[in-house]
């Protein structure tokens, strides 16, 4: 069932306190130091890889890639639908652009595949968009549970999301990341419950609730305020949320 609500992920706040139970140990190599990418930037990179997947955003739009080697291609939704018109998983890219030192993402320029190519480039004044944008309250009450496999970065370097075992996302605001990143490790147990698409390429979700186990969830984001000194604002309950 779809629930009509405002999009979440553009004005939740974090929930003042809360937390949830401390996950398994991580394995070697999960995620990367704090200032990893307090560098600058090293613009006129060039990586050339094998698509592994799509990485969905919660209103069911590709905004990067992941390749075989894990690395971690971003570009903006606009460019949804040119990009999954000129790419499949499995298929071989070059993408041109700059990424900070130390994080595993490039932020995409220019990428070519199968003798096409695609550009970061604005769209004209006046122009429309190729397609209608999705409608932003038009999301459903999700919920996935699982073993993450990978951390997923902004071009920053800073997590903003897991991938599960499952290929589930679930996505978040890089300051819940901060806070539970010594909880956030691959290979560690996750229930996730919040708003988001199921699709043909996937499902995504922007995480209202993290825990171990569905029993353990707590809330780390609320709805918006309403206005000041009136406290947080009312969230509409998630009424069954798919598993």
């Amino acid at each position: 069932m779809t629930v009509r609500t405002p999009f979440i992920a553009a004005a939740l706040l974090l929930a003042g306190g809360t937390a949830f139970a401390q996950l398994p140990p991580p394995p070697p190599g999960a995620p990367l130091p704090p200032g990893a990418a307090a560098a600058a930037p090293e613009a006129g990179t060039v990586v050339t890889g094998r698509v592994q997947r799509f990485l969905l955003n919660p209103g069911g739009e590709a905004d990067g890639l992941l390749l075989a080697d894990g690395t971690q291609v971003a570009f903006p939704p606009h460019l949804s639908a040119d990009a999954m018109q000129l790419l499949r998983p499995g298929d071989t890219v070059q993408v041109g652009g700059w990424r900070a030192p130390g994080v595993p993402v490039l932020r995409m320029r220019s990428l070519e595949a199968n003798g096409r190519s695609l550009a970061d480039t604005p769209p004209a004044p006046g122009m429309a968009p190729p397609r209608p944008p999705r409608e932003p309250g038009a999301l459903d009450a999700l919920s996935a549970q699982g073993r993450i496999d990978r951390l997923l970065y902004t071009d920053r370097g800073d997590v903003n999301g897991v991938l599960l075992a499952d290929q589930t996302i679930v996505r978040f605001p890089p300051h819940v990341g901060a806070m539970y990143r010594d909880q956030l490790r691959p290979g560690a147990e996750l229930h996730a419950r919040g708003w988001g698409t199921r699709g043909a390429q996937g499902t995504a979700l922007e995480a209202t609730g993290l825990g171990p186990t569905a029993d353990t969830v707590a809330e780390v984001l609320r709805g918006p305020r309403p206005g000041p000194g009136m406290g947080p604002g009312p969230r509409p309950a998630p009424r069954g949320p798919a598993s």
